[in-house]
């Protein structure tokens, strides 16, 4: 009997709230509080992709070539070309060739008296130099001979071994001489400029490091 009045009860009570729920007033709609400090009301911004700049195409760099003009009369003729082609160089140096002779000697240059210049001798043969003379009296007094030769290699050759053992030996032309000639050796990215300007200019092999271009610093 308990059990079923317990029963009954509840059944009553669920009974009286679904009453209740049915019967109550409907609630407002709900409304998002304003502010009282002012302004604009927010708003929802839809967020857009930023346009980026196309990036700057890259310009190849036109290569470095290396470029021989001449030959000029003399060293002054050089420079000027070279002062005239300097804004489309990159470094140039100047290189004198120069003219064919008769012969060719290897020359001690004077002593100071003929005792210095025996003693000089006497150090050229204890060095292994035995092909030698002191000269006698006139422009060349007291100077040590060491050699003459028909063709400038000769001499050269001659020349270099005695100044590797230490000797301050010159190399001096005898009979007709010709003039030097001199030569441009140019480094440009604008080699078509420079015929342009320069007709006749060659192209070459580069050999670096090159010195900075300048009209007269840059040769040597």
């Amino acid at each position: 009997m308990l059990v079923r009045a317990l029963i009954v009860v509840l059944l009553a009570l669920n009974l009286g709230v679904a009453a209740w729920w049915l019967s109550r007033p409907a609630l407002p709609p709900y409304q998002v509080p304003a502010s009282t400090a002012g302004g604009a009301p927010l708003e929802l911004v839809e967020a857009r992709p930023v346009a980026t700049a196309p990036a700057a195409p890259v310009v190849a760099e036109a290569p470095v070539q290396c470029l021989r003009a001449g030959p000029f009369a003399d060293r002054e003729a050089a420079i000027a070309a070279q002062a005239a082609l300097e804004s489309l160089l990159r470094a140039g140096t100047l290189e004198e060739v120069p003219g064919s002779a008769a012969g060719y000697r290897v020359l001690l240059p004077p002593a100071a008296d003929r005792d210095a210049a025996q003693a000089a001798a006497a150090r050229l043969a204890a060095a292994g130099f035995q092909d030698l003379m002191v000269l006698g009296p006139g422009a060349e007094a007291n100077a040590i001979a060491l050699g003459a030769y028909r063709s400038r290699q000769g001499a050269e050759q001659r020349l270099q071994a005695l100044r590797a053992a230490g000797f301050a030996v010159q190399l001096r032309p005898q009979g007709r001489t010709e003039p030097s000639q001199w030569w441009l050796e140019l480094q440009t990215a604008r080699a078509e400029a420079v015929r342009a300007r320069l007709p006749g200019v060659g192209t070459a092999e580069c050999q670096l490091p090159w010195p900075a271009t300048g009209a007269a610093g840059a040769l040597r």
